[in-house]
């Protein structure tokens, strides 16, 4: 059913000059009562780029993307998105990015295009029915389009997740485990649509997720947290070489156990 993409179809060049961010973070501090979540953090997304955010439980990606989405106002720090301000035009920003996560839910009771449609209304998206009909080809929905949410497979849920993310043709993709509950032949598809979408629209993604081999193949850039902290940053190669592994998967265990100190050391 699918075509399977090879590690060169990935391959991406940027699509903007040095410096142009579609993130930039200064000194984002986030804390609940005594507790830091996010401790006074900085880092850049480059446009056209795709962005790992990696950490184990408690490192606090969850919270910088909640931020990152309006849903949680930092304690401290400063956030520009799309080279406008977020704290002041927040609004204007959002409508131009979308976030899709597996542990977000639809609504199940209503069927994808039902749930595309409300999702395309308050996008303001034109012809959004044209659009509907374009993601479900492209994520092999066609089918699946009026049947409720509630009757689907963890992984046909997935792919609708997907197309509400793409609903309203984002510049800035935020995805938390974008191919959770997808067979391996479905995963690879999905991740030569993002490839695809990324170089038809120079459009920028923001991925946290725990499935290394994806960040590793798919990946330019990754940021790397640890108690609230980036604890240090690059691509996935200049990682493994830097901590002497063969692996991603491997980089981030020493990480999370140890910290970059003694795991580089």
């Amino acid at each position: 059913m699918h075509t399977v993409a090879t590690q060169d179809q990935y391959a991406r060049t940027p699509v903007c000059p040095a410096g142009d961010a579609a993130i930039s973070v200064h000194g984002l501090i986030k804390r609940y009562g005594e507790v830091t979540a996010v401790d006074s953090i900085d880092f850049e997304v480059k446009r056209g780029s795709f962005t790992a955010l990696l950490g184990g439980n408690g490192a606090g990606k969850t919270t910088t993307i909640a931020i990152l989405l309006g849903l949680i106002r930092p304690t401290a720090g400063r956030i520009s998105i799309l080279g406008q301000d977020f704290a002041r035009h927040a609004k204007a920003v959002l409508a131009r990015m979308n976030f899709q996560s597996p542990y977000a839910d639809l609504p199940r009771r209503l069927t994808i295009r039902q749930n595309l449609m409300i999702y395309g209304r308050l996008y303001g998206v034109v012809k959004a029915s044209a659009q509907i009909r374009h993601l479900a080809r492209e994520l092999d929905l066609e089918g699946l389009l009026d049947r409720p949410l509630g009757e689907l497979s963890a992984g046909q849920r997935t792919r609708a997740g997907l197309a509400k993310a793409f609903i309203n043709r984002p510049e800035l993709v935020l995805l938390d485990e974008p191919t959770a509950s997808l067979d391996p032949d479905t995963a690879d598809w999905v991740r030569s649509f993002l490839a695809r979408y990324a170089a038809e629209r120079q459009a920028t993604f923001f991925i946290a997720s725990h499935n290394m081999p994806e960040v590793e193949r798919l990946c330019d850039s990754v940021l790397m947290m640890r108690s609230g902290r980036i604890v240090d940053s690059g691509s996935p190669k200049e990682l493994i070489a830097k901590y002497g592994r063969t692996t991603l998967e491997d980089v981030f265990l020493d990480v999370a156990r140890f910290g970059p100190k003694e795991a580089a050391g």
